[in-house]
């Protein structure tokens, strides 16, 4: 199994739901993290990385980190000073269209978005609301341009998207699509070397469903022209995506290894849950289990059941840990203080 891991986070793309996963691997197996100088959730975000900002590290005793997942704007050769030469590096894409509308209510304050009335308004005028000089301005524009570091203002011709999909491919091993989360785990757990029971995952950070609505059309296109380059990069990745389940596993193939999959998150959630899925923020019993809320997104929790043995209740909590929770636990129990 691979534990050397760089995965970037793209921002509203299933991504915590990928970070547990790679935080109940590492805890599994006491490897280390890469974690924000004290703590933090975010490696000095929106700025690019820097192998300074990641706890632990200094330039003339450079250590290296098992895994790299937190919330960073990417830029390789500082990534590189951190982890071994022979990690893996993936991350995870998401349709442009339903990734803006995401963004719209998640960062509803953020200086593009707060005095927009709703997506559309801001859709029709973009440029009453967007100034690309604001320190915020990249969550209503390409995010996900932004977060593989190139300029999400940047203009929209053939050569400069080819140019960004190969430094994309040269930097990473595998791009998963959050539209198709279940292959994407298969994707991941083949290139990882993992077992199954390593990346079945329970979907965190997800919005409460009444916070949803079909986009009509007029706005879908909107979304696109606005968003274009990140269009131009998902599209591509979607199709190599598909490619490479063909080249590698073949659909029929994938079939068995998603059904697999999904009867064991569903045994995992009749052995560990209350109910048959996710609750209500207002909902979950143990505060502990409460996920950040921000925005105007209601963002989903579990409970996990009463009198459950110890081992199970154990990895049962693992996995449906919220981020925040979770990255704070293992701050503290990497960087515990030495008793002499």
């Amino acid at each position: 199994p691979k534990r050397d891991i760089v995965f970037l986070k793209v921002h509203k793309s299933a991504s915590s739901t990928v970070m547990n996963i790679l935080f109940r691997f590492g805890e599994t197996h006491n490897l280390t993290f890469a974690f924000p100088i004290g703590g933090g959730n975010q490696l000095f975000y929106p700025h690019h990385f820097l192998a300074k900002f990641v706890q632990g590290f200094s330039p003339r005793n450079p250590r290296q980190f098992n895994i790299l997942c937190h919330h960073m704007r990417f830029l390789q050769p500082e990534v590189q000073k951190v982890v071994s030469r022979s990690a893996i590096y993936f991350s995870i894409l998401r349709n442009p269209v339903q990734l803006m509308e995401s963004s719209f209510m998640y960062y509803k304050a953020a200086s593009a978005f707060s005095r927009a009335h709703s997506l559309e308004e801001f859709l029709n005028q973009p440029y009453l609301y967007y100034n690309p000089a604001n320190g915020d301005s990249h969550y209503a524009r390409n995010l996900m341009t932004f977060d593989f570091g190139f300029n999400p203002n940047g203009e929209v011709s053939a050569k400069r998207v080819q140019l960004m999909v190969e430094a994309i491919e040269a930097s990473f091993d595998l791009l998963l699509i959050s539209e198709y989360f279940d292959e994407s785990m298969v994707l991941l757990k083949e290139m990882l070397c993992w077992d199954l029971d390593s990346v079945v995952s329970f979907p965190l950070n997800s919005r409460d469903r009444s916070t949803k609505s079909p986009l009509p059309e007029t706005i879908v296109e909107k979304i696109k022209n606005w968003n274009r380059l990140d269009w131009e990069i998902y599209t591509h990745f979607n199709r190599t995506f598909w490619e490479r389940i063909d080249r590698d596993i073949g659909r029929e193939r994938m079939q068995q290894e998603v059904k697999a999959l999904r009867e064991r998150r569903a045994e995992l959630a009749r052995t560990c849950l209350q109910g048959t899925g996710s609750v209500a923020p207002k909902d979950i019993k143990d505060s502990s289990l409460r996920p950040l809320q921000h925005g105007s997104a209601k963002i989903l929790g579990y409970n996990l059941k009463q009198g459950l043995d110890k081992e199970t209740e154990r990895m049962c909590r693992r996995l449906v840990t919220p981020e925040l929770q979770y990255s704070s636990a293992l701050y503290k129990k990497q960087f515990a203080p030495k008793h002499r």
